[in-house]
């Protein structure tokens, strides 16, 4: 994986966000959040997850073999595992390894020369009772929860806190293993869905059984999960872009019915989303809707499901215009990120909106293309009720810390905002498909992704990404009827902005201008009203006094 900048130079960098200034972070922040000199110098390409849950005292027994290149020297490595787990054992090549432990993270120091070039293993092994999930997947964790049958249902969801919650790793967005093996042991009676294809199950001596489950693509941290239960499965092969897709369902039994019904909707989200964005990013490792007990995560090729078989969210209508009713928001939406979150990753969680609004904005393209470009529009315009404009979109660079929760409704609400801009469906809908493509399968900095959009759309946008992302104001048209004409012009705004949009004058046409932070002059052949396009996220103020 390509390097990023200095830790300095993404702390500075940061400091455009206006409320970075007042921020304070910790020494553990620092290790959790930058990729520091004991990260930089090698390159992950493959683990080996096993783990053992051991549901009469909640704990995790296991080990993480972690395969990886040297880029450059360094007898130092860090492998991040988060209180109260503890690692018992790290060895190379069948030796013990000397480790430290300085909060979440451990530092290795390793015997044979590391050089460049070279591929290398280590083993990491691990027990304890891990954090329980409290809120998940907001505030995650580990679930340990009856089925009420006599057995425990376990999940697992770490989006932002980590996967090392969980399992020793590389805990950092940057770098992701080309592929990976996971094996989870249960009881015999139990089912363990992860990640990828089921390669075996191993019957074991102690009436357990493990589930070794492969994973051809890469995959971000958070993305691998574990979720045990007395599962039922179906499965059924989607005719797709690049052929044939393996989809695999898994439910109580309880709820089979509902179900199957419900998640008739998988088929439908795919040959809209693939439309929109291209072909979904892991065919070779299939797709999975998983029954958990809580609301639902986008985990890589395995997607959670605990919306109650209930269309909406949760049976609720976000955008409150009735379409949030016609699909089930945990099916559309986690499954959206397979292609914002999954296939492109953000480098740095600062960078979260790459996930969140883009897959945000996916909600509005479902809505249209199974309800009308009217429909999808409505959908995201209703949306913005929900938008607080209290601190920007994008965190503070290199400590582990997102930005505003505005990165949904109002991410989603730029996007939609700049197709307005682009001006033309199909462009627009290739611009999105390119993303797909050319970073396929990549960690990004948010950045590659603004200028990528701006690019390929054939508009200067640079401003627009800095209002929407970087500032929490929203742009205020500012325009007047006069004996010179209609005077117009951006207030609320940041330097330069210059954003075109879409107005009608009277009972004309509607036409676009470029106002700019300076008043501009225009004649009207008639009428002195002007309504502004609403699919635009601008407010409109005339000003009554002459100018």
């Amino acid at each position: 994986m390509k390097l990023r900048h200095s830790m300095l130079l993404l702390l500075l960098s940061a400091a455009t966000s206006g409320f970075s200034q007042n921020q304070k972070f910790t020494h553990a922040d620092t290790l959790r959040g930058a990729i520091t000199p004991q990260r930089a110098w090698w390159d992950l390409t493959y683990y080996h997850l096993k783990v053992t849950p051991n549901t009469k005292d909640s704990t995790l027994t296991g080990s993480t073999s972690i395969t990886y290149k040297v880029l450059q020297p360094n007898q130092s490595m860090q492998v991040d595992l988060q209180q109260p787990l503890q690692i018992s054992k790290v060895t190379q090549d069948g030796e013990s390894l000397e480790f430290r432990r300085d909060g979440n993270a451990f530092f290795i120091d390793l015997k044979k020369k590391q050089e460049s070039g070279n591929t290398e293993n280590i083993e990491v092994f691990y027990s304890g009772k891990p954090r329980l999930a409290k809120n998940p997947p907001w505030d995650g964790g580990v679930q340990w929860i009856p089925d009420g049958k006599g057995n425990t249902m376990i999940s697992t969801s770490c989006q932002g806190l980590g996967s090392s919650v969980w399992w020793p790793c590389k805990d950092h967005m940057y770098d992701e293993p080309d592929s990976m093996k996971i094996s989870i042991t249960v009881p015999k009676n139990m089912t363990d869905v992860s990640n990828g294809n089921l390669l075996s199950v191993v019957d074991n001596d102690d009436n357990t059984r493990t589930f070794n489950w492969a994973v051809k693509n890469p995959i971000n941290n958070y993305g691998v999960n574990m979720n045990v239960a007395e599962y039922v499965s179906w499965k059924e092969t989607y005719k797709g872009e690049k052929g044939e897709l393996n989809l695999s369902y898994y439910v109580l039994p309880q709820n089979l019915e509902k179900a199957k019904e419900q998640f008739k909707q998988a088929p439908m989200m795919l040959k809209a989303f693939e439309h929109w964005f291209g072909p979904y990013p892991f065919y070779e490792d299939g797709y999975k809707l998983v029954e958990v007990p809580y609301l639902g995560m986008e985990h890589q090729s395995s997607v959670t499901y605990g919306n109650g078989y209930k269309m909406g969210y949760r049976g609720k209508d976000l955008s409150g215009t009735g379409w949030g009713l016609k699909w089930d928001f945990i099916i559309i939406h986690e499954s959206g990120h397979e292609w914002f979150a999954n296939n492109i990753t953000y480098k740095d969680v600062a960078d979260m909106w790459v996930h969140e609004s883009f897959t945000n904005y996916s909600e509005n393209l479902y809505t249209e293309y199974y309800f009308g470009k009217k429909a999808g529009a409505e959908y995201v315009i209703g949306t913005r009720k929900m938008i607080e404009n209290k601190t920007p979109i994008v965190g503070i660079y290199g400590v582990n810390q997102e930005g505003s929760k505005d990165m949904y409704y109002k991410g989603g609400n730029m996007l939609h905002t700049i197709r307005q801009i682009v001006n033309d469906d199909e462009k627009w809908r290739q611009v999105l498909r390119g993303l797909n493509k050319t970073f396929y399968h990549q960690t990004v900095d948010g950045a590659q992704i603004e200028n990528y959009v701006s690019e390929k759309s054939g508009k200067k946008l640079g401003k627009v990404f800095d209002q929407y992302l970087r500032d929490t104001r929203i742009p205020t048209l500012e325009y007047a009827f006069g004996a010179k004409g209609l005077q117009y012009r951006w207030s609320n705004v940041v330097e330069g902005f210059d954003m075109p949009v879409k107005v009608q004058i009277g009972s004309g046409k509607e036409e676009f201008i470029s106002p700019t932070t300076g008043w501009k002059t225009m004649k009207v052949k008639e009428g002195k009203t002007l309504i502004v396009d609403p699919n635009f996220y601008v407010e409109a103020k005339e000003i009554k006094a002459s100018l």
